[in-house]
């Protein structure tokens, strides 16, 4: 059995894997000031509270954007499941090359985003994740990692709009019934919802524009993903464990040499 983790600065998302198949997924907060002990016993608690004992599993792997949990987290690993868990990051097999100017710029979360996309969709493909910032990598037909775009997440620019304007509340990120909106909080949800399908949408053509590529795939997944995904037709796929998906792909790779 194997555990795939994906650290994000939001959440701590893993999944349960026997062989290839995705059978529990789990959701946490991350905070960075939890102990290797915190971690450990609620990795535990969490699994063992599906049906999963600990001698279940015979490997870990992370992809992780918040360094600052990471030496607690590995060290959760190794003391409550006597494992050392695989890091995706420089050196690891992934079948994609990274053609960016500086590769090991490119987050962990990216690099499996792009192995799940390219693995499961084929290429040319664009992946589109909606999370804290909202990333868009293009994969050409051939495997090559070539660019991504990175904009603020729909929660961020959310939390950024009532934190920076005294008058406007907080309110649920969701879909109004109509963009006329006719009270504060319905037209803060339609400025939300429809300037970020806008956005999604011009960035998503001006990346096929420029890349030149014909036939592009797009593939969201992450948060809010599903909801805007919905409500437009440059997406083509939305798969919630696309991240969790990429990280076991890369998982059988290191286990083929």
């Amino acid at each position: 059995m194997l555990i795939g983790i994906d650290i994000g600065n939001t959440d701590i998302t893993f999944g349960i894997f026997q062989g290839k198949k995705l059978c529990d997924t789990f959701r946490i907060r991350t905070k960075i000031n939890r102990t290797s002990d915190e971690y450990g016993m609620l990795i535990l608690e969490l699994i063992r509270y599906r049906g999963y004992a600990k001698e279940d599993v015979d490997d870990v792997i992370i992809a992780s954007v918040v360094p600052a949990v990471m030496h607690s987290f590995t060290s959760a690993i190794i003391k409550y499941f006597d494992l050392k868990p695989i890091i995706v990051g420089a050196g690891i097999r992934t079948g994609i090359r990274i053609k960016t100017i500086n590769p090991k710029e490119t987050g962990a979360d990216r690099i499996v985003d792009a192995v799940a996309g390219y693995e499961i969709y084929g290429g040319p493909v664009i992946v589109v994740d909606f999370g804290t910032a909202t990333t868009y990598d293009i994969i050409t037909p051939k495997g090559d990692f070539i660019g991504c775009v990175i904009s603020p997440g729909i929660r961020t620019s959310a939390n950024a709009l009532w934190q920076q304007a005294a008058k406007l509340p907080e309110i649920e990120i969701k879909k109004p019934d109509t963009i006329l909106a006719k009270e504060t909080v319905t037209s803060m949800q339609a400025g939300l919802f429809y300037g970020y399908v806008g956005q999604t949408e011009y960035i998503i053509r001006k990346i096929i524009e420029e890349s030149g590529f014909e036939n592009v795939k797009v593939v969201a997944t992450g948060g809010l993903g599903k909801m805007i995904a919905e409500a437009t037709d440059c997406i083509d796929y939305y798969d919630a464990s696309l991240t969790l998906k990429g990280l076991q792909l890369i998982y059988d790779k290191q286990k083929k040499f």
